[in-house]
């Protein structure tokens, strides 16, 4: 479903983020980013994520090459990826239902902002996702009043609404407590498997890779130190991505 081939990026600066970077994840896989500080790995997503335009490389969603792509073409292209941030950045004032309405505008257009609206089934829908992240009884709630784990899961919910393949995260659980943290990561992993995302996630946080993904990829200065099944991951190489950082 996402297969990035020789990704690089290079800075006006002349820093180098990635170099010739590779990766590969597939629908209903579920592969966690491991890297230190400035290793690389917010770029990586924000490259994927076409917030960023690569030096050199592909980047292939499904069939198509979003690194190739611009403008209207590019927009359309990238719907089936969304993406979760470290904040929720959720409209405080707003219900935590027309929050998560919000991820279906991409598919209508300015036209239904102008209006004010979306279709009813949209809403339907987010309300549907709502319970799909174990949140439907707090449709109505204003979304300022949520704890942080809870919007996290309401970003995830509006993410949905989307209706992507593809769901990219960039350190989802950073600014949350553990047993938070823990049911994040167990909402990422029960998308890949039964919903039948690819789901690329970037953490710094090794014990929960271990416990929750398919696959762990290490990064170290922009370039590929590792890919291994969680399972036969030595932690000896995990802590070699990290060493240079504690130096």
């Amino acid at each position: 479903m996402l297969r990035v081939c020789g990704l690089t990026m290079r800075y006006p600066n002349g820093k180098v983020a990635l170099a010739g970077f590779e990766l590969t994840v597939n629908a209903g896989e579920f592969v966690v980013v491991l890297g230190g500080n400035g290793s690389g790995k917010t770029t990586l997503l924000r490259c994927i994520s076409r917030i960023l335009r690569p030096t050199t490389g592909e980047i292939w969603l499904d069939t198509v090459d979003l690194a190739a792509l611009s403008g209207e073409r590019l927009r359309r292209a990238r719907l089936p990826m969304a993406m979760v941030w470290q904040q929720a950045s959720l409209v405080r004032r707003r219900s935590v239902l027309s929050n998560v309405a919000t991820g279906a505008l991409g598919r209508h257009g300015g036209l239904w902002s102008l209006l004010g609206g979306l279709p009813a089934a949209e809403l339907r829908a987010a309300y549907g996702f709502l319970g799909e992240v174990g949140l439907a009884a707090l449709a109505e709630q204003r979304a300022g009043t949520l704890s942080g784990g809870q919007a996290q899961r309401v970003a995830i919910a509006r993410a949905l609404a989307q209706r992507p393949r593809v769901l990219l995260a960039d350190e989802p659980v950073a600014s949350l407590d553990p047993e938070a943290a823990d049911e994040i990561m167990r909402l990422l992993r029960h998308l890949a498997s039964e919903d039948n995302l690819a789901v690329l996630c970037v953490l710094h946080q090794v014990e929960l890779a271990y416990l929750y993904a398919d696959r762990v990829v290490g990064i170290r200065d922009g370039v590929v130190a590792f890919d291994r099944p969680s399972r036969d991951l030595p932690r000896e190489e995990v802590r070699q991505l990290y060493v240079s950082e504690a130096a």
